[in-house]
């Protein structure tokens, strides 16, 4: 084990049986500190202005990391925030608002706002039935009016990590990719220079807690949209005398309501910092070493997992199981009893580790599906 893997493990408290970071990722020690520091600069004569400084450098940091122009970047509230603004600018000003494709399986943060938007001047909603987004399947749908894609990088439920590259090369320059890459970014490698807009909140695998999201928006689809959401943040001197309105900042600030929450900005500059100390390479093969001990339990014990024969590159840090012949509830109650924290959704438990998931939970795991299976 590297050097950098060990110190990024130690700025972590030991969950020796949690497999719920598709849902929520428990935050570092750094967080939690500059948390604590960011709320306690709040209560400074100059707040604003030494915070506001603080979230320009995490720009800069979010931008290597993403592989993006530093005026490409910007904050938003949540993932779902980011994908609203992203529904309001794709219809303003368009003669025809054409059609997003949107797979139906979709996680719901990733449908409403091409729903809400799609009869206020966005795009119409085209749905893909399919377990998957490929682009074989997108090439099905892809008629001159279909305008954007959006896709979830990593699916919520199954883990398929979807090919970003392969779908904007199909999709071209002329059409925009959307992408929630909240269940992936800072856990496994992502092609993220392949999104045209990208959003991702930093609660669940960057461990940076609520309250501050990324967006991006390149400038290679500037032209497409247009600040539908965009606030008093997002214009040339908002204060002037001259009055409104005004005309929209550069980049992706122009979508932006007002100032984030800049002790959220703080603590997701701080998780970022420790994922790129230690790489995601390094993060997203412990990721996959202890998903397929997890799974290769699971098998043992008989379980059903769906889309099992995916390769390891097309696998984000999730799966999800069930065991024929059992109540999904009783299982995971079962899984509960031995120490394990998951995720229950619909028929389907949810198993998502982090590189500081210990061995001791796929021991855990055996135990809960074994008493599970007891008459």
């Amino acid at each position: 084990m590297n050097v950098q893997l060990v110190r990024y493990l130690q700025r972590f408290d030991d969950l020796p049986g949690y497999l719920d970071f598709a849902r929520v990722g428990p935050i570092s020690h750094d967080v939690a500190k500059t948390l604590v520091e960011a709320t306690r600069l709040s209560m400074g004569e100059q707040a604003v202005d030494v915070l506001a400084a603080r979230a320009e450098e995490v720009r800069a940091g979010a931008a290597l990391f993403l592989r993006a122009a530093r005026h490409e970047v910007t904050f938003a509230t949540s993932t779902s925030h980011a994908l609203f603004a992203a529904a309001a600018a794709l219809g303003r000003g368009a003669t025809d608002e054409g059609v997003v494709l949107v797979r139906r399986g979709e996680f719901p943060s990733n449908v409403y706002p091409w729903l809400r938007f799609q009869d206020r001047g966005g795009p119409r909603v085209r749905w893909i039935d399919a377990p998957r987004v490929t682009p074989e399947v997108v090439a099905a749908h892809l008629t001159p009016d279909v305008r954007a894609l959006t896709v979830s990088a990593v699916d919520a439920l199954t883990g398929h990590r979807a090919p970003l590259g392969a779908l904007k090369e199909l999709l071209g320059p002329d059409r925009v990719l959307i992408v929630d890459a909240i269940q992936g970014l800072g856990a496994v490698p992502l092609e993220v220079e392949a999104a045209d807009v990208l959003a991702s909140g930093g609660q669940k695998w960057l461990r940076a807690g609520w309250g501050a999201a990324l967006l991006v928006v390149r400038d290679r689809v500037a032209h497409h949209l247009s600040p539908g959401l965009g606030g008093w943040s997002g214009v040339h001197d908002p204060l002037a005398s001259e009055g409104h309105p005004r005309e929209p900042l550069p980049g992706a600030a122009a979508h932006t309501l007002t100032n984030p929450d800049y002790p959220a900005v703080s603590a997701l500059g701080a998780a970022l910092d420790l994922v790129g100390a230690v790489g995601v390479q390094a993060i997203a093969t412990r990721v996959a070493d202890t998903l397929g001990a997890l799974l290769d339990t699971a098998r043992a014990a008989g379980a059903e997992i769906p889309h099992d024969g995916l390769p390891p590159g097309e696998r984000g840090g999730i799966a999800c199981l069930r065991l024929p012949g059992n109540d999904p509830e009783d299982v995971h109650a079962a899984l509960t009893r031995a120490g394990l924290t998951t995720t229950l959704r619909g028929r389907w438990i949810r198993l998502s580790p982090h590189a500081t998931t210990p061995s001791q939970a796929v021991d855990r795991l055996a135990e809960g599906l074994r008493t599970a299976r007891r008459p």
